[in-house]
């Protein structure tokens, strides 16, 4: 047994969801708030070109770095979206942004290399870390502060054995951006950035900065699952310092060969042709997000920080609990409402909800009066 897996934490959204699954068969009727993916269909543009792919037999293995058109055309979107010039040659296609994340973390992590990472942060860092042989070391956030990186308490945490620090902006599971000059200030200290920037395009208030405007030493990890709804095609990608594109392109031939092909298709339409569907998602969230804010708030929750982007609420609980895990459960059990609790983003977490609002408006409704009906039921 590998001792790196006996470190590692369940990822509890998923037991929730699990659990939601076996009512269902049961035949009981659970309002999903828990899991991070998107309700609308793929777009259109994704759709035909994905079966055009198909029909012209665009079924076989592409170059290991990806189809050439497509990192050229993630290259003109950097270019365009951030006014950053991008190397398509320093771009490696992957299935999914989770491959990403573990070619980034091989290249950088020999046995006991330390990776900065936020608590709370995205429940899957930590694992991706330990299963690199890597070393987590969590800087606190504190809600009081917005969620920001603390970037002194950042520079007390790097030791000759850093190897990278994790950010995650907007950041699930709080909606918070990073400032720019958080970003800034976080580049100047001459370590090597992990960003994921995944939630890239699902952004209210503010705007989303990626961390190649202020550093060409950082690995970009984005994918098209959240901006673009394409979840099942799983496709995402890596931008990486030159230096490291020969190890990346060795792991990924050896450990997934390339991303789908039809796949790749797809997202040349997506980042070409769907700016109208992306701009029709953002704002449907919105108007959920903004909901769900005033209704929680209504039923008790503290909201320290309102989400700025993702589709995500990190409500403070504390009033009714000081066990989020079981609460989160119970809500399951009692009310058929999908939550997930604040502790699986780490031990900051705790005394905190995560509720989704990637379900349609109606839904979110029913969910939250039955949730009011729980609370009460509890005298809570």
């Amino acid at each position: 047994m590998n001792p790196q897996i006996d470190k590692m934490s369940p990822f509890i959204v998923m037991e929730v969801l699990e659990r939601a699954k076996a009512l269902q068969q049961q035949g009981v009727d659970v309002i999903h708030m828990e899991v991070g993916e998107p309700d609308f269909d793929i777009p259109k543009c994704v759709e035909h070109a994905t079966i055009q792919a198909l029909t012209d037999s665009q079924t076989h293995y592409t170059h290991s770095l990806g189809d050439a058109e497509l990192r050229q055309t993630i290259a003109d979107f950097h270019k365009k979206e951030y006014g950053v010039e991008v190397n398509p040659d320093h771009i490696v296609v992957t299935s999914g942004s989770s491959p990403a994340i573990l070619l980034a973390l091989m290249v950088l992590c020999e046995a006991n290399g330390e990776v900065i990472m936020s608590n709370p942060g995205y429940a899957c860092y930590r694992n991706f870390i330990l299963a690199c042989n890597g070393v987590p070391v969590e800087v606190n956030l504190k809600a009081e502060n917005g969620f920001q990186f603390d970037v002194n308490l950042v520079r007390k945490a790097i030791t000759p054995k850093t190897r990278a620090i994790f950010i995650n902006s907007p950041m699930n599971p709080t909606g918070t951006l990073l400032s720019p000059e958080i970003m800034r200030q976080l580049a100047a200290l001459k370590i090597p950035i992990l960003s994921d920037e995944i939630y890239h395009g699902l952004v209210y208030e503010g705007k989303a900065h990626s961390i190649l405007e202020y550093t060409n030493d950082a690995f970009v990890l984005n994918g098209f699952s959240k901006r673009f709804a394409m979840t099942g095609l799983r496709l995402g990608y890596l931008i990486a310092p030159q230096q490291y594109i020969r190890q990346l392109q060795i792991l990924q031939q050896n450990l997934f060969i390339c991303a789908p092909s039809l796949a790749q298709k797809a997202g040349i339409a997506a980042m070409r042709q769907a700016d109208t569907d992306v701009e029709t998602m953002r704002n449907t969230y919105n108007e959920r997000r903004q909901y769900m804010i005033r209704r929680l708030r209504q039923l008790g929750f503290v909201i320290h920080t309102e989400p700025q982007g993702a589709f995500y609420i990190f409500a403070d609980a504390s009033k009714f609990t000081s066990n989020s895990y079981h609460f989160a459960f119970d809500i399951l059990e009692k009310a058929h409402v999908g939550v997930t609790p604040g502790t699986d983003f780490g031990t900051n977490g705790e005394g905190f909800i995560r509720f989704s609002y990637a379900n349609s408006l109606e839904n979110i409704k029913i969910g939250l009066d039955r949730i009011e009906k729980y609370l009460k039921n509890n005298n809570l």
